[in-house]
């Protein structure tokens, strides 16, 4: 661990794990050998800013991290001294070593409060089919600089085993990530203001898709994550909008994978420099880095630590462990500046320390968020809904691309006259819409029950008769009027 050589700021970090359930979904435990379903158990591991340590409290070593992952492999038995060779990491000498090696954290410390009592919130998603503690060190590292990190490891939908990095695969971790924030909020000293995810390789594709549906996520980090090579996995989502990712956004990169390499992996070649989801972004500030001495491995603490090295195209362990530092760093700064508005956060990713290890590929400034529907209705409830045609005239010279739908004029005018307390605003956006849309039998028809609603009959009468005029075959207008000239 002191190879990495993380500078931590100044929180003691207390780290606790316990095991959780959702209900909503079922899950097989693979090696029971049995027909059971259980509840889907998500063992949750968590790294916040504690207070001081007990006199004679030691810190968690490796090892104790190791155990987690028996846990998660659901081979909580397995010895202890099997743990290299079963998880399929060289059981050299240095390896050992490793697992001796102490860590900065603490177990079962209690919470410390924050800045008004409260932490921001990181959402750590690991890469497939791994471990909630894969990223041990720079989920600790975020801690010890003020953050609250919760992970829970990558496992597929009925048990421990993904499907093949499917949209299947894509949608339950997404859907963990879900789990982990409502978690969150039952943590005191959790700030729900200021939540972002980091996802690794995998886990970097379902982060997004969590983005994409849920707008507490206010920055996504993507350490060499799948959504530059499995962008086309995220499309099959139903919930695809890459105009919904409007919020920062940083992706840290391996290095160029050489030839040889992509050639007897099958690897796209185009991928060292294509990323169709970076380019498609419209409304996120964007940052892009590429790291010349990391590997897609090297970006979590379990790869750094035991992964074994690939003579084709491993740079030195000096080179690995630095490399990764700064991908720590470049972490920590970039949710400093997303989260806490931090100027210093700012300022080093814009003006970055060169560093041989790593070169910048590109700065993506965020265009300016279209005008839209739900903008124009605060506006106009801002102004109690009086004079919207001059208001929408005055709006439409500021902002050009301005559209205002017929279906979304319709629901909201008829959400606002069926609350007693709004009616007559809902006159207003009727007024406004069949100004806009003046061929449309159904506005006409919704305005008319508007009326009707109020009291207003001849009113009522009126439009209906003209919604009839524009639809003949308009039968709920031909059996009001009907009804009211009875």
């Amino acid at each position: 661990m002191k190879e990495i050589g993380l500078e931590h700021g100044s929180h003691t970090v207390g780290f606790t794990h316990y095991l959780a359930s959702d209900s909503t979904r079922t899950y097989k435990r693979i090696f029971d050998w049995n027909n059971n379903t259980i509840p889907r158990p998500i063992p949750i591991s968590i790294w916040y800013p504690s207070k001081a340590t007990l006199k004679g409290t030691k810190p968690m070593q490796v090892l104790d991290y190791m155990e987690i992952l028996k846990e998660e492999e659901e081979w909580e038995y397995l010895p202890n001294e099997q743990i290299l060779n079963w998880f399929n990491y060289a059981n050299t000498t240095a390896n050992q070593n490793h697992l001796k090696e102490q860590t900065i954290t603490y177990f079962g410390l209690q919470p410390e409060n924050g800045e008004n009592g409260k932490y921001p919130v990181i959402v750590y998603a690991p890469s497939y089919q791994a471990s909630s503690i894969e990223n041990f060190a720079l989920c600790s590292f975020l801690a010890s600089h003020g953050y609250i990190v919760l992970s829970s490891p990558s496992r597929g939908t009925e048990n421990r085993f993904l499907e093949g990095g499917t949209e299947k695969d894509m949608e339950t971790q997404a859907r963990d990530i879900e789990f982990l924030i409502k978690e969150a909020s039952l943590l005191s000293t959790a700030d729900l203001g200021k939540i972002a995810t980091i996802g690794f390789s995998f886990g970097g594709l379902s982060n997004v898709l969590s983005q994409m549906r849920n707008e507490s996520i206010k920055a996504i980090v993507s350490l060499d994550g799948s959504i530059k090579y499995q962008y086309s996995t995220l499309k099959k989502s139903p919930f695809f909008d890459i105009k919904k990712v409007d919020i920062p956004f940083i992706h840290m990169a391996q290095k160029d994978i050489p030839e040889e390499v992509m050639k007897e992996h099958n690897i796209n070649p185009t991928l060292n420099h294509q990323f169709e989801f970076y380019d498609s972004l419209v409304y996120s500030q964007a940052y892009q880095l590429k790291f010349n001495h990391l590997t897609h491995a090297y970006f979590s603490t379990l790869g750094v630590l035991f992964q074994e090295r690939d003579k084709r195209q491993d740079k030195s362990d000096a080179e690995i462990m630095d490399s990764y530092r700064w991908v720590s760093i470049y972490t920590l700064k970039f949710l400093d500046a997303s989260l806490k508005n931090n100027e210093d956060g700012f300022a080093f990713l814009e003006n970055p320390p060169v560093q041989n290890g790593m070169i910048i590929l590109k700065t993506k400034l965020a265009q300016q968020r279209p005008f839209d529907f739900q903008d124009f209705n605060e506006l106009a409830s801002k102004h109690d809904y009086k004079d919207l045609e001059t208001l929408y005239e005055e709006t439409l010279q500021k902002h050009p691309s301005m559209q205002l739908p017929e279906g979304n004029l319709n629901n909201l005018g008829l959400q606002l006259t069926f609350n007693p307390e709004t009616s007559q605003y809902g006159i207003s956006i009727f007024l406004l819409a069949t100004h806009l849309y003046p061929n449309s039998a159904n506005l006409y028809d919704s305005m008319a029950e508007a009326y009707l609603f109020i009291g207003d009959r001849d009113n009522a009468i009126v439009n209906f008769k003209k919604s009839l005029s524009l639809n003949p075959h308009n039968q709920n207008a031909t059996a009001r009027l009907k009804q009211l000239q009875e």
